[in-house]
């Protein structure tokens, strides 16, 4: 039986309006149970003690618990491949760190495209390394050090937390830029190679800024530089590296990612939620503690950090020729 004119228009208005019907219910009914935050590092290190900040808080502004789920391995990739093959619905994030940036290079056969699939969601924080070395080496500043280097070519150790780590890529950015020949250590973790580092088994290193402090306030470790590109608060009397080195720049980031194909407005409801939670009070004091900046901004602006930060180590590794252990 033929529809009337006016039924069929009434009907084909109906169908393409559904569409934006659904998106809006969608949004307006998430989330509706439980989110997982996948971390791709042990419970303890910097990247778990910062997931556990920011998951508590977004609990309680979506009303639904956030349960921080740690999986280590493969230097974050276990943690990004379990997110890829997550449906896209907004309740399995990613904590994404700058070692995903570098593995992108680093390693020949990942199974994923990180910048194809996965969705930026947001920015969290920015901290500085700081380059440190045990009192027994005769350098004490930066200058002294390439100079002590170049006079003793490959005598000089420098440790990392593991090879494609952020600390790594640091040292061998600072390698390519003074043209040095430093020996690289590489360790499974800060915790082992920062016990050398005390103990004069190992030199030099780059290592997270919360991590050494206190073991450069007590004397432990000397500070040669913070590799912001301005001085930190927390050091203030420890020169930025680029003052010796122009251009020299590093550090170690952290944001939340989704599975691609995640709804737009589920995004962007993360998205403002996260960037509430770093205008808190309680948590901009917590992370300054930490001597990290907040990185606020939207989703583009975060997957303009990664994109960037993935060009840029994806050249020191070429360069350096660093290979995956």
């Amino acid at each position: 039986m033929l529809l009337p004119r006016r039924r069929f228009l009434h009907l084909a208005a109906a169908t393409v309006a559904a569409p934006a019907v659904s998106r809006g219910a969608r949004a307006q009914t998430y989330p509706g149970r439980p989110l997982r935050f996948v971390v791709g590092f042990p419970a303890g290190g910097g990247a778990d003690i910062v997931s556990r900040i920011v998951a508590p808080w977004l609990s309680e502004r979506l009303g639904q618990p956030v349960v921080v789920e740690n999986r280590p391995g493969a230097s974050s990739n276990l943690s990004i491949q379990a997110v890829v093959n997550s449906p896209p619905d907004g309740y399995t994030l990613l904590f994404v760190a700058a070692s995903a940036a570098v593995n992108v290079s680093l390693f020949d056969n990942l199974t994923f495209d990180l910048l194809r699939d996965i969705a930026p969601v947001a920015g969290l924080i920015d901290f500085p390394l700081v380059m440190v070395a045990n009192p027994k080496l005769p350098a004490k500043n930066i200058a002294e050090l390439i100079a002590y280097a170049k006079a003793h070519p490959g005598e000089v150790s420098i440790a990392s937390f593991g090879t494609g780590s952020t600390s790594h890529v640091a040292g061998e950015l600072f390698k390519i830029m003074t043209g040095v020949d430093m020996v690289h250590v590489p360790y499974r973790g800060g915790a082992p190679a920062l016990t050398d580092m005390l103990s004069g088994q190992v030199q030099v290193m780059f290592d997270n800024l919360p991590t050494s402090i206190e073991h450069i306030r007590a004397g432990k470790l000397r500070p040669l530089a913070i590799t912001s590109a301005t001085r930190s608060e927390l050091l203030p009397e420890v020169p930025a590296l680029a003052d010796f080195v122009p251009g020299y720049e590093s550090s170690a980031w952290y944001g939340v990612g989704a599975p691609r194909n995640t709804p737009l407005e589920i995004i962007d409801r993360l998205n403002k939620e996260i960037n509430a939670i770093l205008a808190e009070p309680k948590v901009k004091a917590r992370i300054a503690e930490m001597g990290a900046t907040l990185v606020t901004g939207s989703p583009a602006d975060f997957g303009k950090l990664v994109a960037d930060e993935t060009e840029k180590w994806g050249k020191v590794v070429r360069f350096a020729g660093v290979k995956a252990e």
